[in-house]
């Protein structure tokens, strides 16, 4: 599976925020045996999710996009979606309820909350998705999560999101695995080696330096574990590893 992460937020384009779900469902993805060919962050633009959503609906088997749900003025994933998919904003009937039964436990262990702000609650803002979306339990907030032709709409909340994903990740996976090795060699002395076992068995090669730990982490990935195990055994037997 071929998946591209859009994260969707002014805040984090100004750093004000970070990024920490596109790393996280990144990880989700490859552990599964996906592959992110994309992780690109947008601006709180209409114009520039609808474009981004559209290019890569046509390119990948899936786009998760987090950030931008729910029932507030700046809320703009769900109508953007929508229009990059040619499809109307309509009322879904289980987030709705899902949404409503979350509200009265907020109402109900934090009564002062509702009281003292006089919120001005509306379901239906908060349950309104693309049209023949499929709605998605959030188990620990109020915006609901949807699927929608491929497209996989998360909160932006960290731990919602995670909830969210929770109950889709199944949904994720592929035949790529990968085995990492570590070594205390510098990169550029590993480099020859390193392409010189992605060319032999076929697989991927990457090296990381970590300036901290002083090692450089070799990752060895494909679609073929027997290929990948060989690769990461040739190198074992040619560069130090710690």
């Amino acid at each position: 599976m071929r998946v591209a992460i859009l994260t969707v937020g002014d805040e984090l384009l100004a750093g004000e925020t970070e990024n920490t779900n596109a790393t996280w469902l990144a990880g989700q993805v490859t552990d599964r045996g996906g592959v992110v060919r994309r992780i690109l962050t947008v601006p709180d633009d209409p114009p520039t999710l609808v474009d981004r959503i559209r290019a890569y609906h046509d390119r990948f088997d899936a786009v998760l996009v987090t950030g931008g749900l729910g029932g507030t003025h700046d809320d703009l994933t769900v109508p953007a979606v929508a229009d990059a998919l040619d499809r109307e904003v309509v009322v879904h009937e289980a987030a709705r309820a899902a949404v409503e039964r979350t509200a009265a436990a907020l109402a109900e262990a934090e009564p002062e909350l509702f009281e003292q702000y006089d919120l001005d609650f509306d379901p239906d803002a908060w349950a309104s998705l693309p049209a023949g979306a499929r709605h998605v339990e959030n188990p620990v907030g109020l915006a609901p999560g949807a699927v929608v032709d491929g497209v996989y709409l998360l909160p932006g909340v960290p731990e919602e999101m995670r909830g969210v994903f929770g109950n889709v990740a199944e949904e994720f996976g592929g035949d790529r695995v990968s085995r990492s090795v570590r070594s205390p060699a510098p990169e550029g002395a590993l480099a020859e080696t390193l392409a010189a076992a992605g060319d032999r068995f076929d697989v991927a090669v990457g090296s990381y330096p970590s300036r901290a730990d002083r090692e450089v982490r070799v990752r060895v990935s494909g679609t073929d574990p027997d290929a990948v195990d060989a690769a990461v055994d040739w190198l074992a037997e040619r560069i130090d590893t710690v």
